[in-house]
């Protein structure tokens, strides 16, 4: 089985200028993501894919390959993951290269451990599953979401007013880091969000959105603590 990690880190960024090599905690934020999908020896082949020059450079210091850049058509504000991963497979496929299961990780996510991507990547490979994706609970029930309408609020779901919160059925969003995905099974399904997925869970403490300089400080505080516990 030959299995491919793929960053994807693309040289725009309008909420945090050059966000994929902004200096976390010490070195590019994107160092994370290629440290740890080396570290976990599952795959064969650890890429980025990017448009930047300087990106693919500091790519190349932390060990990653950079093959081939990406096109203007995935390059630009409008390109899906989904677009980014179909040209990488293709372009790979048309260089005489070919994945049995991919892994696409995002630049910004520090969290990201060598042993969670060992775990992804082995626990998808050996079930029938199209994808594997890690989620985080909601940390407040959606089922008590609230609506203004004409400056009032409304419950969305009243019938769970009175309702235990332990009693509600627990909630997920994706965790915005990594996806696993058997490279057939996307092609087939021209997505990976579709078919059999796979979760694995992690606390609130291993997830954070950066989109902003303040959520760039909590990721900053949060991966100190999770290094502290360590």
């Amino acid at each position: 089985m030959k299995t491919l990690a793929m960053i994807t880190a693309r040289g725009g960024s309008k909420r945090i200028p050059r966000k994929n090599i902004k200096d976390f905690n010490g070195k590019p934020i994107m160092a994370y993501s290629i440290e740890a999908a080396l570290k976990s020896g599952v795959f064969d082949e650890v890429m980025v894919s990017t448009d930047d020059q300087e990106i693919a450079d500091i790519a190349r210091k932390y060990g990653a390959v950079v093959p081939f850049f990406r096109s203007e058509e995935t390059s630009n504000d409008y390109a899906t993951t989904v677009d980014v991963i179909d040209e990488v497979i293709r372009e790979y496929h048309d260089r005489g290269k070919d994945f049995d299961v991919f892994a696409c990780i995002y630049p910004t996510a520090p969290f990201i451990t060598a042993d969670k991507l060992k775990e992804a990547v082995e626990k998808l490979s050996a079930s029938d599953a199209d994808s594997l994706i890690p989620v985080v609970r909601f940390s407040y029930p959606p089922q008590r979401a609230m609506e203004i309408h004409d400056g009032s609020l409304v419950f969305r779901h009243p019938e769970h007013l009175r309702t235990r919160s332990q009693d509600l059925e627990p909630h997920y969003h994706d965790a915005g880091q990594f996806y696993v995905a058997k490279t057939e099974s996307f092609l087939k399904n021209k997505g990976i969000m579709v078919g059999k997925i796979l979760p694995i869970e992690l606390s609130e403490l291993e997830v954070q959105d950066i989109d902003s300089e303040v959520d760039w400080k909590l990721a900053e505080m949060k991966y100190k603590l999770l290094q502290n516990e360590g």
